[in-house]
């Protein structure tokens, strides 16, 4: 089955376009070992040809899945269900025979395999990038969403074991703006588009030595649940 965003045309541009994301996604699954989803993409627009249902006073602001669903709960942040996951390790070639059916598509990474992921407010993972690394505490890569919000890699089992995690530390009766995702979450990769918000980007690119061996959360939870508590809302 076949995606497309509206109504694509092979052009130069777009054929480049295509290979960019596909270099992309190998690099993700040939040079840091991570499995990659191809995912729904938003747009301000209804699908080609649609008449529009509400008034456009109504609809400023709405977004539309690229999955078809008039009722998505997720526009353009969720995998394509549809889609075939591309292993880890995955070359070029391989990467490409795959992409080619979905052009357009996010690049999705599934979480709770090789890292979990601690989720904070951008605002806060900043401060908090600066000073784990003032300190010379092991990091992961930090990735940072258009909706304000920053990834923490961490190792797996994060998530699960957070609120135990939070509790030794003094921080269970706390209001913090943070948040373990693991096992079944996806997260959308840089520099794919989010919900048709703008594209994802590193704050702390992967490395060799970090990519599959991200640090243990417990290293990192201590200041990002301090700076969390201590930003504003």
């Amino acid at each position: 089955m076949g995606f497309t965003i509206g109504r694509e045309t092979l052009s130069g541009s777009r054929r480049r376009d295509r290979m960019s994301d596909c270099t992309t996604v190998a690099e993700y699954t040939g040079l840091w070992g991570w499995a990659v989803v191809p995912g729904a993409r938003a747009s301000a627009a209804g699908p080609a040809g649609s008449a529009p249902a509400r008034p456009a006073s109504a609809r400023v602001g709405a977004r539309h899945c690229s999955c078809g669903d008039t009722a998505c709960r997720a526009p353009g942040a969720h995998p394509l269900a549809f889609a075939p996951e591309v292993p880890a390790g995955a070359t070029l070639d391989e990467v490409t025979k795959t992409w080619s059916g979905f052009p357009g598509a996010a690049a999705l990474l599934p979480v709770g395999r090789t890292f979990d992921v601690i989720e904070v407010a951008e605002a806060a993972g900043r401060r908090a990038l600066v000073r784990l690394e003032r300190m010379g505490l092991p990091l992961g890569p930090v990735a940072a969403t258009p909706d304000g919000r920053a990834h923490f890699f961490v190792a797996p089992g994060a998530a699960a074991e957070l609120p135990r995690l939070l509790y030794r530390m003094g921080w269970v009766d706390a209001e913090l703006d943070l948040r373990g995702l693991g096992p079944g979450d996806h997260i959308v990769a840089p520099p794919s588009d989010l919900g048709g918000l703008g594209p994802v980007r590193w704050l702390r690119p992967p490395a060799l030595d970090t990519a599959q061996s991200p640090p243990q959360a417990r290293l990192l939870l201590g200041t990002l649940a301090y700076i969390a508590h201590r930003s504003p809302a």
